[in-house]
């Protein structure tokens, strides 16, 4: 996979699209915790948005970068 691509002449990295969709599936995810009721289960429930950003970035990372 390429390292970046070109949009209309601009240059982009390809991790741009990559955080933007992760940020997407985020909301996703915290739609489904908000309406069961999961964050009211844990301590502090902006670490746990922000973890669940990072394993969701970082899987898709590692799933694009992949050797």
């Amino acid at each position: 996979m390429p390292r970046e691509f070109i949009l209309f002449g601009v240059q982009f990295p390809t991790l741009l699209p990559l955080f933007l969709g992760c940020i997407v599936a985020l909301l996703l995810v915290n739609a489904v915790f908000v309406r069961l009721n999961l964050y009211r289960q844990v301590w502090h429930p902006a670490m746990v948005r922000l973890c669940l950003f990072v394993a969701i970035f970082g899987g898709a990372v590692a799933w694009l970068y992949r050797a």
